[in-house]
């Protein structure tokens, strides 16, 4: 009986939970949201078991690029733990905490998703299926250029430090700085697709994107220099310019959708006072 009252918690709303309006009773739904967040808790647990056991393979890639930058650099840069005789234990917790948290994105994210999606309409379906498909890819292609520029990025940033002074790095922040640089670059990569979302969802025009063409370039490349971590032109060039072309592949396709929304609806967007062509 307990096992099955266990097993009952990580069930959705019945089958017949949606009335025939279309609604859904607001137990349900905490029933829902509550089944969904178990099945995180659980999956992420089991994941966070398995980076236990990789824990020292998940160590070293955090740790390559601070070792990358400090064969460049002088004597006078190390790395230590200030957090007292729990400093180890913390240490290994927190980076198994954050592998299994990446290593579960997709499903946790699926789960918000899948909670969502009956509340939206079938043409925000739609715009959202293809969100999720092309969200995700972008987002890990930014988090892998982030990793590749990040010891260029310490390099630069510890290189500051006056010479006879030694930098004694917190491995806890240098770990924040980590995961922070990373979601950045990757967050970065997705604003093409909320402009493109966007334009779909007729907020924005492709015309307008084509005017303001010069300053959203320009914009980029601040942006792009306000959110690396270090002053080098390589690490910024390095997330402005693929920025920018995102930025014109999704202006392409903003004014490929307004000109197919304007041959499925020639009369839309006119004035009260303009005549139809009808």
């Amino acid at each position: 009986m307990r096992i099955a009252g266990l097993a009952g918690l990580f069930k959705g709303p019945p089958q017949d939970a949606v009335g025939p309006d279309g609604r859904m009773a607001l137990a349900d739904h905490f029933r829902e949201f509550r089944a969904r967040l178990l099945r995180c808790l659980l999956v992420f647990s089991l994941a966070l078991a398995v980076a236990v056991f990789f824990r020292h393979a998940i160590y070293d890639a955090v740790y390559g690029p601070y070792q990358d930058a400090q064969k460049t650099l002088a004597e006078g840069t190390s790395i230590a733990t200030t957090s007292g005789a729990g400093a180890g234990l913390l240490l290994w917790l927190t980076l198994c905490g954050f592998a299994a948290a990446v290593v579960t994105a997709p499903y946790w994210l699926y789960q918000i998703w899948a909670f969502v999606l009956p509340g939206l309409y079938a043409q925000e379906r739609k715009m959202s299926r293809v969100f999720v498909a092309v969200a995700g890819p972008l987002f890990l292609i930014g988090i892998v250029l982030g990793y590749v520029t990040l010891p260029v990025a310490l390099e630069v940033l510890i290189g500051f430090n006056p010479e006879g002074v030694t930098n004694l790095i917190d491995f806890n922040d240098y770990l924040q700085f980590f995961t922070r640089t990373l979601f950045v670059f990757g967050l970065a990569f997705n604003i093409p697709v909320f402009v493109v979302l966007l334009n779909f969802a007729g907020v924005v025009k492709g015309s307008a994107l084509k005017a303001y063409r010069p300053w959203i370039v320009i914009g980029t490349f601040i942006f792009a220099a306000v959110a690396t971590p270090s002053a080098d032109p390589f690490t910024m060039t390095l997330m402005a310019v693929p920025m920018v072309l995102l930025f014109f592949a999704s202006e392409a396709i903003a004014r490929f959708n307004d000109r197919r929304r304007a041959r499925n609806a020639p009369n839309a967007g006119l004035s009260p006072d303009e005549l139809s062509s009808i």
